[in-house]
């Protein structure tokens, strides 16, 4: 198990889109010639019900002879599973019409009694799901018996109101290699992991080796990093909203006391029902925001990254220029 870490100590270590700090598990007999052991004789052929409502069979429609991206998930999760919905649709824009072709992509509820087909299509519907993205229910002994052979499942504890660990399962059954990864890790990586690593043999091209030394030099602040690994699925800062508001100029109109609260616990200040979270909660289609367990130095870092966009924001205003996408 990995232990959490200070965020903004790692972030020198990291270099954005190109490498990433997770841990993830390989199947002890990943091999195409004992394929055999992770193909029908292991996984269970429960029936499960799409977000359309489709009766499917989890080996026989779902996983048999595809490359898969499996992540459990419940819809009133609080902590992980909005940014680890919304990472994968971010990996799922970077593979773009590669997924529901030789690419799929499978959320599976934990909570069925509460996510029923309705609920996980409107669920997807907020995170901008594209097709070849699923997102299932069935019978919870079912799933139950499911996420332990996927080796998803989390023992239930009082103490854990997230309820699971945000891992993400990926595999190519024709192959046999399974991978197990964080949901949450940075986009590009999982998108290499899904779209090269497991079909390397098929779209992989051999191309000179090149020199680090030819890396142009990289500056990265540690609430930028902040913020590129934690908030970018969610926002942007002067692109746009997405899923969340465009944080440009946020700094200018919050205190830093309400911006570093809500950052820390936007549970508990939408809970208390704070005018402007509930507005925001209202106004982007109730996704909540998730609460990322920061540090209070991590979440200085990210506030002073905000400040220092709106800083520009504000003087790009103030000489009357306008702001470009």
């Amino acid at each position: 198990m990995c232990r959490r870490k200070n965020i903004a100590s790692m972030a020198a270590l990291v270099i954005l889109g190109a490498a990433s700090i997770s841990c993830f598990y390989l199947a002890p007999a990943a091999k195409a010639f004992d394929k055999s052991r992770w193909g029908a004789n292991y996984f269970p052929n429960i029936e499960l019900i799409t977000q359309d409502g489709r009766k499917v069979k989890f080996y026989d429609d779902l996983v048999k002879g595809k490359i898969v991206v499996i992540d459990l998930i419940y819809t009133h999760c609080v902590d992980s599973c909005p940014l680890e919905t919304a990472r994968l649709a971010q990996v799922q824009t970077i593979l773009g019409d590669r997924v529901g072709k030789d690419v799929f992509f499978y959320s599976i509820s934990i909570d069925p009694e509460h996510d029923t087909p309705q609920v996980l299509k409107e669920y997807a519907e907020k995170y901008h799901a594209k097709p070849g993205w699923l997102f299932l229910t069935g019978k919870k002994d079912d799933i139950d018996l499911l996420s332990k052979k996927l080796g998803l499942y989390t023992e239930p504890d009082p103490n854990d109101r997230d309820g699971h660990t945000p891992s993400v399962l990926i595999g190519n059954e024709e192959t046999g290699q399974w991978m197990r990864n964080s949901a949450t890790d940075n986009p590009r990586f999982l998108s290499i992991l899904i779209g090269d690593w497991l079909n390397s043999w098929k779209y992989s091209a051999a191309q000179p080796a090149k020199s680090y030394s030819e890396a142009a030099p990289m500056k990265l602040e540690a609430g930028q990093y902040i913020f590129a690994t934690h908030c970018a699925a969610c926002h942007t800062v002067g692109h746009g909203d997405k899923i969340g508001p465009d944080l440009l100029g946020v700094a200018n109109v919050r205190s830093q006391d309400w911006l570093t609260r809500y950052i820390q616990e936007p549970d508990k200040v939408l809970a208390a029902k704070d005018p402007v979270a509930t507005a925001l909660f209202q106004k982007y289609k109730q996704v909540r925001m998730p609460n990322l367990r920061l540090s209070n130095d991590d979440t200085a870092a990210l506030v002073k990254f905000l400040q220092s966009q709106s800083a520009g924001q504000h003087k790009i205003a103030s000489t009357g220029l306008r702001q470009q996408p």
